[in-house]
């Protein structure tokens, strides 16, 4: 952890993993799907972000949108998942599980954590679970090295104060790392009012997709309406931002 803070960029692509590496970010998290929350990544794409950056890689494990509340196919799918992306040096994992009851999941947990000795955190499930004072000490106990969560709200910003408790309450046995709609308007606050030292973002901009021919009567979302012409990466220039206010609140 350099200059006393940490901050990870969520990332869904080989430019945006390049352009948060130079901004300073610390660690990726790579998945796909970003409208969705993020979803399990390409082995394809690890492979040629690794190519490209140097800094820690943390790869979500997660095999469709929604809640996280998993059938025995996909807890399949997650454990060959995690074997492929141990096979292409991935530097850790994202992934978490719940029961129907909004409980830590942590049979199926343990099953997914034979991924040892690569580090794991606990993502954003963390924020659909019925008790988040029980659910940090279950996965202490299961052995996580962080969570991130946005403090079970809409964002980091409003969740800021169970964010504050789950610091307090994990007393350094486990990281917390908010995440969710932090920017360069509400870091500072985030990061004064909870007392963490690893934060997580997007920092996002869009940029004009190159296609000269372009057809606006079709899009490739469904029913989603998602500019087709548009495309979200991480935006070096955020991300130095972003970085600038870490260095000087922490």
């Amino acid at each position: 952890m350099l200059d006393g803070f940490l901050m990870e960029t969520c990332v869904d692509s080989v430019e945006s993993a390049i352009n948060a590496e130079r901004g300073g970010a610390g660690r990726i998290e790579l998945c796909c799907n970003l409208l969705e929350g993020g979803t399990t990544p390409s082995t394809g794409l690890l492979q040629v972000v690794k190519e490209n950056v140097k800094i820690p890689v943390y790869v979500m494990i997660r095999p469709r949108g929604g809640d996280f509340l998993y059938s025995d196919c996909e807890l399949e799918v997650m454990k060959r998942d995690i074997e492929q992306m141990k096979n292409h040096e991935a530097d850790g994992l994202v992934f978490g599980a719940l029961t129907e009851d909004g409980h830590v999941d942590s049979e199926l947990c343990m099953e997914l954590l034979a991924s040892r000795p690569l580090p794991v955190t606990f993502h954003r499930a963390f924020d659909m679970v019925h008790d988040p004072v029980v659910a940090l000490e279950t996965l202490v106990s299961l052995g996580f090295e962080r969570i991130l969560t946005s403090g079970c709200d809409s964002s980091a910003l409003e969740g800021l104060p169970v964010i504050k408790r789950l610091v307090e309450q994990a007393k350094g046995r486990i990281i917390i790392m908010p995440g969710g709609g932090i920017t360069e308007r509400n870091l500072q606050r985030i990061l004064e009012g909870s007392g963490v030292q690893e934060f997580h973002c997007s920092a996002r901009s869009s940029r004009d997709s190159t296609m000269k021919y372009r057809n606006p009567n079709v899009s490739m979302g469904g029913s989603l309406s998602v500019p087709e012409y548009a495309i979200k990466v991480a935006d070096g220039t955020k991300v130095r931002t972003l970085n600038a206010i870490a260095k000087n609140t922490l």
